[in-house]
């Protein structure tokens, strides 16, 4: 493509053009490989590195860190990276290209884009900017907690690393909520999100949450404001820190106690988890939201590109990044939960040794022929006292009620295993797991400011990509605003939407958000993005627009059946059991206990129902109606004309 100036500021004027869908004319089908797209001025990356560090910065977000570990816990350990590498080869990798070829080619915003494979396409843009927006909106409420921990940081002793105490009259004692639980579950669910013990119960916004949030609003609206002329200095630092405090915790993790039980129970494949299809199922929507597919932002970052960019390789690139730092992430994470591990399991064997002892001289005739029970021996002598209680409970009912006591005790055998069970993901790892390891290892305070430095930076990578997919196509659209007004505009309502998270009910609506207000609309957004550039746009044009940008014979045979069958084949199969699985099961959240600090599932009410139904259709609704609009001729399809300060030139940008 030809960068011609056209001369700076160009004004627009909205005309009719003949040919256009209004309701009286056939559609103008001038997408063929040879066109010659507008030439008007576009923003561009000041060099390829600051290109790909905003890609890779837009992709490792903070399911990379809290999300794949868990996933690889929950389903099968190292078995789990054989279904995640073949998703990745068939959905994963050809969508992120299909993404960065045909925003590079066009050189548009999602809606811009789509407007140009087809005007019934619109509506694909609107959905993922509507997207976008829903995910901004709550992922920055993340990075606020986030700020707040960090904040917290700065102190010699950690403030969640003990109990609180109150006095009653001249006695203090440990607040009881606290020490049924621990200090750091403690800080997170009171100091923190002071939460309520059910999403019916909103009461009141909790007013330092509101003040972390505009703060992360505030940098974002500074890292943003200029485009990717702002964003694009910030991802340098923002991309590449997450790797330094990464790498800094494997070298500090790996040296701790029990850091090689951690890893071995991470990788210890599990191999008959592979015939679960929910393990296949959970892989491929990994690979798709890790990705961050259907959300516009590639699209975006790739529309500033030269249109002779070598964009294959840079797809490939990205994608092993991503996916190598989620497995680089585990193992950090399990060095880490292992060290937590070992030093739980040896705080439990040391409070119940001496109970363990008691037990077995009082209600086992033969305790003494076990033997006493000591630290180094405990998780053995339980186990075998367990297996005994339990044979002599089945051969005779006299001794119904020692079994009952020893039920009742609910002692366990204290095992780094029985540990590293306990699987949590998301705000639980990093706020509770995470900082419960941090509050014994040497510096804790620093290696706090470390890890949650990580993860603003890790968030705000994905929220710069996440505001892209929003602002560039209303600028692609000739919307004449500046474009600091424009995201000021974005952030203050973003901030304002966002302030129901901070309610003492906040999480539990944030929950609502972050399990479908993405999963199920950017499904059918990916969908149907294939389905314009393959079948619509056509393949062989497709085709011919890779073999001009990169220079070479076009894409292989792999790249052809991926697009035209297997990848589309895999989001409908991921549409129909995500659809299934949200009308079969019964949507619940975890309800905070107050009494027993400990998490239950609830059933939503009614009206949170209603409330998912929304999110959805809220998203999804626009690609049927534009369609629908466009060929009633109700919405018409109107192009702009842009006239240049240089008279002789003049673009046109078909949109509505």
């Amino acid at each position: 493509m030809e960068n011609d100036d056209n001369g700076g500021d160009s004004k627009f004027t909205l005309i009719r053009m003949p040919g256009t869908i209004d309701g009286d004319g056939p559609i103008d089908d001038t997408n063929s490989s040879n066109e010659e797209l507008p030439a008007e001025k576009r923003a561009g990356w000041d060099n390829k590195v600051q290109y790909i560090l905003a890609q890779i910065g837009f992709a490792v977000g903070l399911g990379n860190v809290w999300r794949f570990p868990y996933l690889c816990q929950k389903n099968g350990g190292g078995a789990f990276l054989i279904p995640y590498s073949i998703m990745l080869i068939l959905e994963g990798v050809p969508l992120f290209y299909l993404e960065i070829a045909i925003g590079q080619r066009k050189r548009r915003g999602s809606v811009g884009v789509w407007n140009l494979i087809h005007p019934y396409l619109g509506g694909v843009g609107i959905a993922s900017m509507v997207v976008c927006f829903l995910i901004a909106v709550y992922y920055n409420m993340i990075i606020a907690w986030a700020l707040f921990y960090f904040f917290n940081s700065f102190q010699a002793v950690l403030p969640w690393s003990v109990c609180p105490n109150i006095t009653i009259g001249n006695i203090s004692t440990v607040v009881a909520e606290c020490d049924i639980t621990s200090s750091t579950s403690y800080f997170w669910y009171r100091n923190t999100l002071d939460i309520s013990p059910s999403i019916e119960q909103p009461e009141s916004v909790v007013w330092r949450m509101v003040l972390v949030l505009a703060a992360a609003w505030l940098i974002v609206f500074i890292g943003t404001f200029k485009g990717i002329k702002s964003s694009g200095k910030i991802i340098y630092f923002s991309a590449t820190f997450p790797y330094v405090v990464l790498i800094a915790y494997f070298f500090r993790g790996i040296t701790l106690d029990g850091a090689t039980d951690g890893l071995a129970y991470m990788f210890t494949p599990d191999m008959s988890r592979l015939a679960d299809p929910n393990v296949w199922r959970d892989a491929a929507t990994q690979i798709f939201f890790s990705l961050g597919l259907g959300f516009g932002g590639v699209i975006a970052y790739s529309s500033y590109n030269d249109v002779k960019n070598n964009c294959r390789r840079d797809a490939l690139f990205v994608s092993i990044v991503n996916c190598a730092t989620s497995m680089f992430a585990s193992v950090v994470i399990f060095c880490i939960l292992g060290f937590k591990a070992h030093h739980r399991s040896q705080h439990c064997i040391t409070t119940h040794t001496d109970e363990l002892n008691h037990f077995m001289n009082m209600l086992l005739p033969n305790g003494s022929s076990i033997g006493l029970a000591t630290q180094e021996n405990f998780t053995d002598t339980y186990r075998i006292v367990n297996a005994t209680v339990y044979e002599m409970n089945a051969t005779s009912t006299d001794h119904m009620d020692m079994a009952q006591i020893w039920t009742d005790n609910r002692m366990t055998d204290c095992s780094i295993e029985l540990e590293l069970k306990e699987a949590v993901s998301g705000p639980g790892l990093a706020f509770i797991a995470f900082t419960e390891a941090m509050i014994h290892m040497p510096g804790g305070p620093f290696w706090s400011i470390m890890f949650f430095a990580m993860l603003i930076n890790l968030g705000l990578g994905s929220m710069f990509g996440t505001l892209e997919g929003i602002i560039t196509p209303l600028r692609d659209l000739g919307l004449s605003i500046r474009k600091e007004i424009v995201v000021a505009i974005l952030c203050l309502l973003s901030f304002a939407v966002g302030t129901l998270f901070t309610l003492n009910s906040g999480m539990y609506i944030l929950g609502i958000f972050d399990t479908y207000a993405g999963t199920v609309p950017l499904l059918l957004i990916a969908f149907f993005e294939t389905i314009g550039v393959v079948y619509v746009y056509g393949y062989d044009k497709f085709a011919e627009d890779l073999a001009y940008m990169i220079g070479d014979s076009g894409p292989g045979l792999y790249w052809k059946y991926t697009w035209k069958y297997i990848s589309p084949a895999c989001m409908i199969v991921l549409f129909i059991t995500s659809t299934i699985t949200l009308f079969v099961t019964p949507p619940q959240y975890d309800a905070y206990n107050l009494e027993t600090g400990v998490d239950e599932k609830t059933d939503y009410p009614g009206w949170s129902l209603a409330l998912i139904v929304f999110l959805i259709l809220l998203s999804i609704i626009w690609i049927p109606v534009v369609a629908l609009l466009r060929y009633c001729g109700v919405l018409r399809y109107i192009a702009v004309e842009s006239h240049s300060k240089k008279p002789e030139k003049k673009t046109k940008r078909e949109y509505f």
